[in-house]
């Protein structure tokens, strides 16, 4: 018996397709790649709106776009104080990156790397609490002690390599999430383990959408639209009342879209192996690590779309559920399918799309709707 509300759409894609080959959707336009590789969607939207959405809501707009935490951003609010709501955000973002960016010497979280411990912000300790728990759902695919192994490949410097099957095996030995200890009330992080280093990145850009969403509804901001790298958050919908639309990258072709998601308050991330790579010896090797292997991750997934109300949540889970593949990613959603939605690419060009989203998705690939299937 098919429980419904554990539903997933399989758009089976005609084989051509996979080549790259778009009905009609539009092209993409890249907003910047992250840290972490995650810029794969795009409002439809220009940044500050169109005359017609100001028109329409009768409100003020504002943009800023900005660099920061080694991507770029567009910050879009309506309302008498938007402006303000934007000073606010961009602060907020500058604050965020001073606190646990691994590329700044003096950030929180390079200090803890660089002693073994260190006294943190009430911000740098929740997302070391959330990342914790995330690791526990995921039964450790979400593991933020991957820094050193991150180096190895040379992805934080570009400075690529293949590291020896030994040097990955020493490495993992330093792995464990479990071995972060964080003392709440003293706010005190220890690492346990000699040699370990921390890296949020994977969590940060969507903890810090949700911050400046509170922080344009502090100022009573009616509609705004983000960018952080690729990684969109919205409040409310459109001046005008309908709903945003974001545009999904496709992973076989960048240069088109996947698919178009129309949403209100939500967060939308995406994470997939062809937004930072290298190549060696004539084999690829992108930057999303399986902790389990010490190499990137090749479990039949090329992208992960995550939805949710909840930014740092999106984040995290866009690359845990990349490393699980489809089949544990489905079963993951199942079990979870109350705190987000999922829209799955594998490697045979398919396109899994779960039942909370599945009305609110246009795929911009041909499919058959006789193909499809439930689970």
């Amino acid at each position: 018996m098919i429980n419904l509300r554990k539903k997933i759409v399989i758009l089976s894609l005609i084989t051509f397709l996979i080549t790259g080959m778009i009905s009609g959707c539009g092209t993409s336009r890249n907003t910047g790649k992250s840290d972490s590789g995650k810029a794969a969607e795009h409002t439809t939207q220009q940044a500050g709106g169109t005359d017609k959405d100001v028109k329409a809501g009768q409100e003020k707009s504002a943009s800023r776009d900005i660099f920061a935490m080694d991507t770029y951003m567009t910050l879009t609010a309506y309302g008498e104080n938007a402006e303000k709501g934007l000073d606010e955000a961009v602060d907020e973002i500058n604050k965020i990156e001073q606190l646990v960016s691994t590329g700044i010497d003096s950030s929180e979280v390079s200090q803890i790397n660089k002693n073994g411990k260190g006294s943190v912000s009430e911000t740098t300790g929740y997302l070391i609490e959330r990342s914790k728990e995330i690791y526990d759902s995921t039964n450790g695919v979400f593991d933020i002690t991957i820094y050193p192994i991150m180096q190895a490949w040379g992805f934080p410097t570009e400075k690529y390599r293949v590291p020896e099957k030994e040097e990955l095996k020493k490495l993992r030995g330093l792995m464990g999430a479990d071995n972060v200890l964080y003392d709440e009330k003293k706010q005190e992080v220890t690492l346990d383990k000699e040699g370990m280093k921390i890296d949020l990145g994977g969590i940060a850009k969507g903890y810090t959408s949700s911050k400046v969403m509170d922080i344009f509804k502090e100022n009573g901001i009616s509609s705004a639209v983000i960018s952080l790298g690729g990684n969109v958050q919205t409040l409310n919908g459109k001046p005008d009342g309908s709903d945003w639309r974001v545009a999904v990258e496709n992973p076989a072709d960048t240069e088109n879209y996947l698919g178009v998601l129309s949403i209100k308050d939500k967060a939308v991330i995406t994470s997939g192996g062809y937004e930072r790579y290298f190549e060696q010896d004539g084999k690829t090797y992108h930057h999303i690590i399986d902790p389990s292997t010490g190499y990137p991750a090749n479990n039949g997934l090329t992208s992960v779309t995550i939805v949710s109300d909840d930014g740092t949540l999106a984040d995290g889970l866009s690359t845990s559920l990349f490393i699980m593949g489809p089949e544990k990613a489905q079963e993951y959603w199942k079990k979870h399918s109350d705190e987000f939605d999922t829209i799955l690419v594998k490697d045979d060009g398919s396109i899994l799309v779960s039942e909370g989203i599945a009305d609110n998705f246009t795929s911009c690939l041909l499919y058959t709707s006789d193909a499809a299937d439930e689970l």
